[in-house]
């Protein structure tokens, strides 16, 4: 069973939420919230695989929240899914930093929403491709002593530096091993890997690594890519 927290200031949004994942099998909600503060109260006695939350909200606002929730250890397996109302906002790199794994904008369909609730269980990031797509272009258009050093991936093998650039340009796990002519199971492998020597949360938090320490170059012909990284 997937426990989900909804957390939004906005109490008809909730109810929506709650109205669509109360009707699957596999998916409880557990609580909800209307603020930050709420919010981390009610995750750390609920302890949900993921937490649904607004980015502008009262007294504290989602990306703090966020990062309190992925400094705490004991909220490790606890998997945050920003809510936005653009495709992509000011906001979005400031969220991902702080350890969130993914984006979602609130007029997405149902379907969709079942779909990325269940991807961020499983621990995959999640970025619509737009949001993908504003990632890459804002390191387009940086100028390049602005960009971090690099250095950070040097404990990384040959094939886990090579699945996290893959990774970085929002291909899938298939996509991956099929680009390096692996099984899926061992780019996972690889990408798990890569995380736990970078301390990277999810893939998210890779994606951000590999352009900082210019293992990626961004192109502006890169097309977005799938919804799971």
């Amino acid at each position: 069973m997937i426990r989900v927290l909804l957390v939004d200031d906005q109490p008809l949004l909730r109810s929506g939420f709650r109205a669509l994942l109360s009707l699957e099998d596999d998916i409880e909600v557990v609580a909800e919230a209307a603020d930050g503060e709420e919010c981390l109260a009610l995750v750390r006695k609920h302890v949900p695989d993921v937490a649904l939350i607004d980015i502008q909200m009262p007294v504290m606002d989602g990306i703090e929240a966020t990062r309190r929730i992925a400094a705490d250890l004991a909220l490790a397996g606890v998997h945050v899914v920003m809510l936005t109302n653009y495709g992509m906002d000011e906001y979005v790199f400031d969220a991902l930093r702080a350890g969130a794994a993914g984006f979602l904008v609130k007029d997405i369909v149902p379907e969709d929403f079942l779909h990325a609730v269940r991807v961020a269980a499983r621990g995959d990031a999640l970025l619509a491709p737009a949001i993908t797509r504003k990632l890459i272009d804002r390191y387009v258009t940086q100028p390049p002593t602005s960009r971090a050093a690099g250095g950070c991936l040097e404990e990384l093998t040959s094939r886990e530096r090579e699945a996290v650039a893959l990774v970085a340009q929002g291909l899938s796990n298939d996509e991956i091993a099929a680009r390096m002519v692996i099984t899926p199971l061992t780019a996972k492998t690889h990408i798990n890997r890569a995380m736990t020597k970078l301390h990277a949360r999810d893939r998210a938090q890779l994606v951000i690594l590999a352009y900082e320490s210019g293992l990626v170059t961004p192109r502006t012909s890169w097309p977005p890519r799938s919804h799971n990284l």
